[in-house]
């Protein structure tokens, strides 16, 4: 991977501890990037990957094993990466190091190219590979898969890309998806992250909270009315707040704790069903909910939306707050009702519904209608205690997900016996993993 060298260049270079407790050489490649036109490679959107796969049943995750290295760098660049050791050695990179800043839209582009022909069942994300699959055209899914992952492994071996098979998940009711857990009844929240939440001890400092905000709006789409219930903490993080943790901020603190908890699992959403949008104000915040009615009739979140007030938003009158909370529904949920079908949207404020064809219109109203004209919807009243959220909110026990479940397959057992296969038969392309 790295030959002795005599290049004019010279980059520094120092460990950090990887998670499994070993150490991974990296380089400040400082002043080469700065010299490096960027590349202009744009890097996929988590949600619509999430919604790809939307349908399907059963799934494969696959990691690349040292995914930089498996790319050969030019050989007049090789000079450029050139790095000092402690041991007073200079060494360049014949392979793609990590540290150069257009490493990863080159990885990206690379598996994006390769497996496009793949992807109606491949989703890719850097070294990342996940395939999905469907009961489809007279196979049961787990036939589908079988010829999905051959295709996708048959391409690995072509272009002599290999992954860790130790991190690789073969057939499995839910996979772990960039930061969540994947499945076919929808995605949920990290657990190991819901439960870092929940064991957080009560914050002491302003940075101290920081933090744990940090980590809890990360997950801020499983929970209904986030921002309301985070508004006592965001208010100790203001320039020159005092900090003083009171009884609303430690209620503030165990009640996010409770709602991702006790969060539901979001359906992924169906783009041949119909959407029905709730959205609500209060006096601080706004927020809002993407449902959709599966196939079994139920009623599914498929995103939790919410933010808090701006100070001049605070002196709308209740009406106005109730039509921004509208107005931030139809953006956020934009990529799914823009162009769709008729939606419907839900509101326990009556008067919303004639909103949109009254005749006296303050100027902010018209700016906003002028905005939902671009939306085919309706507004339907439901009162508090009528509104579809509230089944919807809570955690129902139909949708508790699998644990993950792997297949039993001859393909599944090839391919944990291949790198034993590939060193005793001494064939270097015999397996597209090892």
């Amino acid at each position: 991977m790295v030959r002795e060298s005599k290049s004019p260049h010279s980059s520094p270079t120092f460990c950090v501890r990887k998670p499994n407790g070993k150490w991974r050489m990296v380089h400040a490649f400082n002043k080469l990037n700065a010299a490096t036109i960027p590349a202009s490679t744009p890097i996929p959107r988590k949600d619509v990957l999430q919604n790809n796969m939307a349908g399907c049943t059963i799934f494969s995750a696959l990691d690349m094993v040292d995914g930089y290295y498996q790319l050969l760098m030019r050989e007049s660049d090789i000079p450029l990466t050139a790095v000092s050791t402690l041991s007073g050695m200079l060494w360049e990179w014949l392979v793609m190091p990590q540290g150069l800043s257009n490493a990863p839209a080159t990885i990206n582009r690379l598996v994006t190219q390769l497996f496009r022909p793949m992807r109606q069942f491949v989703q890719t994300y850097f070294d990342d590979i996940f395939v999905h699959s469907r009961a489809s055209e007279g196979k049961t899914a787990v036939e589908a898969h079988l010829g999905h992952l051959r295709e996708v492994l048959l391409c690995m071996r072509e272009n002599r890309l290999y992954a860790n098979i130790n991190k690789c998940i073969f057939g499995a009711e839910e996979i772990p998806f960039l930061g969540c857990f994947l499945g076919k009844d929808g995605v949920r929240a990290d657990p190991e992250k819901v439960c870092a939440i929940a064991q957080w001890p009560v914050p002491v400092s302003q940075k101290d909270l920081r933090k744990w905000l940090g980590l809890a709006n990360y997950l801020h789409k499983y929970s209904a009315n986030y921002a309301e219930m985070a508004r006592p903490l965001t208010n100790l993080l203001k320039k020159d707040a005092v900090w003083s943790w009171t009884s609303e901020a430690q209620q503030a603190f165990e009640a996010i704790k409770s709602s991702l908890q006790s969060a539901p699992i979001l359906a992924l959403p169906d783009e041949e069903r119909p959407f029905s949008v709730v959205c609500d104000a209060s006096d601080f915040a706004i927020g809002c909910a993407l449902l959709q009615v599966d196939a079994e009739g139920r009623e599914r979140v498929v995103s939790f939306q919410s933010r808090q007030l701006k100070a001049a938003e605070k002196n709308y009158p209740v009406h106005d707050k109730e039509l921004l909370a509208m107005k931030y529904a139809l953006v956020k949920f934009r990529v799914h009702l823009l162009g769709q079908k008729p939606f419907v949207i839900y509101t326990d404020h009556a008067s919303l519904r004639t909103a949109t064809s009254s005749p006296h219109l303050s100027q902010r109203m018209a700016r906003w209608l002028s905005f939902f004209a671009e939306y085919n919807f309706t507004v339907e009243y439901k009162p508090g205690k009528q509104n579809v959220l509230a089944d919807a909110l809570s955690r129902r026990p139909d949708y508790e997900l699998a644990h993950l479940a792997y297949l039993e397959s001859p393909l599944y057992e090839l391919i944990r016996e291949a790198p034993s296969n590939s060193r005793r038969d001494n064939a270097h392309d015999c397996t597209a993993t090892r």
